[in-house]
């Protein structure tokens, strides 16, 4: 595993460096070394008696899932196991839908070697490419919810017993989930060493539309994403412009008044999803699918312009990874954003504060300012749950609440357009109390807050 790790990070790093410079390669190797020496990650999945105790459970569960898996001359190493990581779940009430593509018959032989009535094979004319043959299986499904799994990846035994236990206990509430995502990890060519597993946020609006970060394992509502299909114009991020546009329909109609609520959509923090690494894959060749992140790019500004939000959307240093640039500026195109926020740095330009959780909590304490962090997440724009005062640029609207709660007019620092704490308040205020105070009143009023990296403060006191 080590090898493979290696080998993978030294290609990603002589692209990083053509692609940025030295400077930002000698921050991403440091931190890259750093992050190795800590990572101590072994996957464990559900015990025999745990798998016999969700089979039995899963019998009142009554939900359909049709997986869909889009294949195009497998390998029989990689076709059998993820056959098998199927056929295996402990919660069997699914069909396994594969649109074949292949001009060899080798695909064709191995699935039919399995008797299993669940397994849906349908061979097609041509390859018609990933968008246009992943719809051939979709035209197929019947089930109440669709997967969408790779033709060399695997699923964790217990994937679709989780996803059928959340469905379930939501049914139960009354609330019927649209969406579904799972954390997950990547593996070998042997598919029995893991690493770098991918532990996923709650979903969060502003970093989706910097990542790709649901990805792998994805379900969704069969009838949605019929209505949606996959667009051959994304091919390479078709996944990701799927669920850009299934947000976009999750938020509705009004363009702009995109409010805090509770879309349908669902994380299981749980590794339910192993994607495999091998020199022709993207996990462990991101430089082999250009394309696929300049795709990515055409499904974010696709997604603007369905929000009617006039921005434009620029690659970060890391591939797959962007920026959304609003024109004139964030406020005037979602009126639902009422305060943006920063990083605060200490004069080792190391993360102090700026982005917090309801607790206090730092995010990202102690990074370097250069650093990307966990999965590249300290360089993108985010929503927040709260921001600090000292770093910050606010709304009309959230002036006017910035007003009520300090009792005083509301001054704006007219060099860069932030709140002029230093005016408005005195040395002996806890900022961080007033921060969190003020944030609370603002997700009250149902506003939303963003944190963007770019905007940063040093503080020295």
């Amino acid at each position: 595993m080590g090898k493979i790790i290696k080998v993978s990070n030294l290609r990603k790093t002589l692209n990083y460096l053509k692609k940025n410079g030295i400077r930002q390669a000698v921050y991403a190797i440091r931190e890259r070394v750093g992050e190795e020496l800590l990572e101590d990650y072994h996957y464990e999945g559900p015990g025999r008696e745990e798998l016999v105790r969700q089979r039995e459970e899963g019998g009142i569960f009554g939900i359909r899932f049709s997986i869909l898996v889009p294949a195009y001359e497998t390998k029989e190493e990689y076709l059998r196991p993820m056959l098998e990581s199927v056929l295996g779940q402990s919660y069997g009430n699914f069909e396994l839908v594969i649109a074949d593509a292949s001009k060899e018959e080798r695909v064709e032989q191995v699935v039919k070697s399995y008797d299993d009535p669940r397994i849906r094979y349908r061979r097609l004319k041509q390859n018609a490419g990933i968008s246009a043959n992943t719809n051939q299986a979709l035209m197929y499904a019947t089930g109440d919810y669709a997967a969408l799994l790779d033709h060399d990846d695997l699923l964790a035994p217990d994937a679709l017993y989780e996803m059928a236990k959340e469905i379930y206990h939501k049914d139960q509430e009354n609330i019927q989930i649209q969406m579904l995502y799972s954390d997950e990890d990547k593996c070998d060519g042997s598919g029995r060493a893991f690493f770098e597993p991918n532990r996923k946020p709650e979903f969060n609006l502003d970093l989706i539309l910097s990542n790709n970060y649901i990805c792998h394992f994805l379900v969704m509502k069969r009838q949605l994403m019929q209505e949606l299909c996959f667009r051959s114009v994304c091919d390479g991020a078709q996944d990701y412009d799927l669920v850009l546009r299934g947000v976009s329909a999750m938020l509705g109609k009004d363009k702009k008044r995109t409010f805090r609520t509770e879309l349908p959509i669902v994380h299981i923090p749980k590794v339910l999803y192993h994607w495999r690494c091998h020199e022709g894959s993207t996990a462990g060749n991101p430089e082999s699918k250009q394309y696929a992140y300049d795709a990515g790019k055409r499904a974010l500004e696709d997604f603007l312009r369905s929000r009617g939000w006039k921005g434009k959307v620029a690659h970060l240093r890391h591939l797959g990874f962007y920026r959304v640039n609003f024109l004139p500026d964030l406020f005037t195109n979602r009126l639902d954003t009422a305060v943006v926020g920063g990083k605060l740095v200490d004069k080792k330009n190391k993360i102090i504060g700026g982005l917090y959780l309801t607790d206090g909590t730092v995010v990202y304490e102690g990074l370097h300012k250069e650093y990307s962090g966990y999965m590249h997440r300290a360089c993108l724009t985010q929503e927040a749950e709260a921001v600090d005062v000292r770093c910050m640029k606010l709304s009309p609207q959230a002036q006017g609440i910035m007003e009520e709660l300090l009792g005083l007019g509301y001054l704006q620092n007219p060099r860069n357009g932030r709140f002029d704490w230093k005016n408005c308040l005195n040395d002996h205020v806890d900022y961080k109390e007033l921060s969190l105070r003020f944030c609370e009143k603002i997700r009250q009023k149902g506003f939303r807050i963003v944190w963007d990296p770019e905007l940063v403060e040093k503080w020295v006191e």
